[in-house]
């Protein structure tokens, strides 16, 4: 009886480092894929356990006694976003980009307060402060513009759910407070989410 042997293709490791988290990125993935199959922030021939998920299921009623408008639940850990629409007919479940650290992360309840498409994007004091390149604002639409295509304000200042050009950042620990989504699902939330929509970051 012949044995064939079938060996798997090894990943080639981009000597590229992240400049959001300094961490390297090993992998590659076709232009403009979304999301960016092959890419990974742990080099996965060195970390057998990056398959092991901290995903939980959660439910809006462990929140808030009523949906109201609307329920968003923004799951660090799992780092993914839940939405419930105030009829409940509509579940949404998107993977997310979480803050790069514990300090930039704020977690309670607040709501969302204002859309835009194509939102302009200017950062913080301390966003300057930290990198005093960043330019003093950017517009809607243009590529540089890490506020994707739609925004969701929150009542917060300066924290937004919204969308992002680059896909890596998706899932990973790569934003200075937001919660970041693919466009195409940024686009899906944004057009079912209202203002009023309660929001919790846990």
């Amino acid at each position: 009886m012949l044995m064939a042997g079938f060996a798997l293709p090894r990943l080639a490791s981009a000597q590229t480092v992240d400049p959001t988290t300094g961490q390297l990125v090993h992998g590659t993935a076709s232009a403009g894929q979304a999301p960016d199959v092959g890419v990974y922030q742990i080099d996965p021939t060195q970390d057998t356990r990056r398959n092991l998920s901290s995903f939980r299921t959660r439910h809006w009623s462990e929140f808030y006694p009523s949906l109201g408008q609307g329920v968003i639940l923004a799951d660090v850990t799992s780092r993914a976003l839940h939405f419930w629409s105030g009829d409940e007919s509509t579940y949404l479940l998107f993977p997310c980009s979480i803050p790069v650290s514990e300090e930039l992360t704020k977690r309670g309840r607040t709501e969302i307060v204002r859309k835009a498409q194509r939102p302009s994007w200017t950062p913080t004091p301390s966003m300057r402060q930290r990198d005093p390149t960043l330019p003093q604002s950017v517009a809607g639409g243009s590529p540089d513009n890490p506020l994707g295509v739609y925004a969701l304000y929150l009542s917060w200042p300066a924290y937004l759910i919204h969308g992002t050009h680059d896909t890596r950042k998706i899932g990973r620990k790569s934003s200075s407070g937001c919660y970041g989504l693919y466009n195409e699902h940024i686009a899906q939330l944004y057009a079912v989410a209202q203002v009023g929509t309660q929001v919790t970051i846990f």
